[in-house]
């Protein structure tokens, strides 16, 4: 009878072992990022910044961090599709709006036996995140800053600005510092090869955080709403920040492949509905330590979120001049997301092109 009991016993804590939560990283391509303190946003001396970058301490807790851009043979695994622009198994999944990006947050959690982190209802206005489930999810903008950064105050997490050798971005205008009465501009980094298209993860040195492609190749999709910093006062710390409740906008963060080299930058801020999708935006996931952050966060569509405004019985025109091809990407992006009809102005005598 003691046996029986101590074998019963013995199973009883197996079974329990097997439903708990796991929080060791997934794998080896998801890196730790030791949390902490950090100064997230620009000052106001930073060239090329954006009003919205605002100064302030914010404290994270740790977490793992994909090394990775999802790419495109991950994707289509749990989808069964491949919504992107530029094909390859090696390339980043890009076209993916917020919504599909967290839906595929939850089926690789279920497909891995974790806990899915999103509860998304009323046709996906409103999502839940679980923030002590161990699934697969979307960094906050905090996360993102943090890990990026690596430590760094600068623009970018190393002194030197980033190349077209280091990063894939519009190589032909690197990050600079603005012009002034005194000297002329200061341009560090010479400008460089233009790809006009996403490259294999991994086909760059990764920051000292082991993350790959953290600038440039695609924008990645965060968790938050769009909105003004929360900022504590007396220069204390916020701590583990979520984003704005309600919005119109999601955030994404990095900048792509059709980026200026300003956009790279650790502090810039890019927003777009949640139901939009571009194909310069992709997602990196991330996943819990442990379950020291507890509680749950409801993030609701705006009432007036996708609503178009009318403007008469006109209709908008896009009118647009491109020397080198990336205005033309961009104008028919607005126009594919719009229905606004475009039209593209020819020189009578072309600019060089040098």
């Amino acid at each position: 009878m003691k046996k029986l009991a101590s074998f019963l016993f013995r199973l009883l804590g197996l079974i329990t072992m097997l439903n708990a939560e796991t929080f060791s990283a997934p794998n080896s391509d998801f890196a730790l990022i030791n949390g902490g303190t950090f100064l997230m946003g620009s000052p106001k001396s930073e060239d090329w910044r954006s009003n919205d970058e605002i100064l302030h301490k914010v404290r994270v807790a740790s977490f793992y961090m994909a090394k990775f851009e999802v790419t495109q043979k991950e994707w289509r695994e749990i989808t069964g599709k491949n919504p992107s622009n530029f094909t390859g198994d090696k390339l980043p999944v890009e076209s993916v709006t917020w919504l599909e990006a967290i839906e595929f947050c939850n089926a690789l959690s279920r497909r891995d036996g974790r806990t899915p982190v999103y509860a998304i209802t009323d046709g996906g206005k409103t999502v839940t995140w679980n923030r002590s489930a161990n699934g697969y999810r979307l960094p906050t903008e905090a996360e993102w800053e943090y890990a990026a950064r690596a430590g760094s105050t600068t623009p970018f997490y190393s002194r030197k600005v980033p190349g077209a050798d280091d990063v894939n971005f519009y190589g032909h205008y690197p990050y600079q510092i603005e012009q002034n009465y005194f000297n002329d501009s200061v341009l560090e980094t010479r400008p460089g090869l233009y790809r006009a298209k996403t490259v294999d993860v991994e086909s760059f040195k990764p920051n000292p955080n082991g993350l790959y492609d953290i600038y440039g190749n695609v924008g990645e999709w965060c968790f938050d709403y769009y909105d003004e910093y929360v900022v504590a006062t007396d220069n204390a710390s916020v701590t583990n920040p979520t984003g704005a409740s309600e919005g119109s906008r999601r955030v994404y963060r990095g900048g792509g492949w059709n980026d200026f080299g300003k956009n790279l930058r650790s502090a810039y801020r890019a927003a777009m509905p949640q139901n939009n999708s571009a194909y310069n935006v992709g997602l990196r996931l991330v996943c819990n330590v442990d379950d020291s952050v507890k509680g749950t966060v409801t993030t609701r569509e705006a009432a007036n979120a996708g609503s178009k405004k009318s403007t008469g019985k006109g209709k908008a025109l896009i009118i647009f001049y491109s020397w080198s091809g990336n205005t033309r990407g961009v104008a028919h992006e607005i126009a594919r997301q719009t229905g606004f009809d475009s039209v593209e102005l020819e020189l009578v005598k072309p600019y060089s092109t040098d």
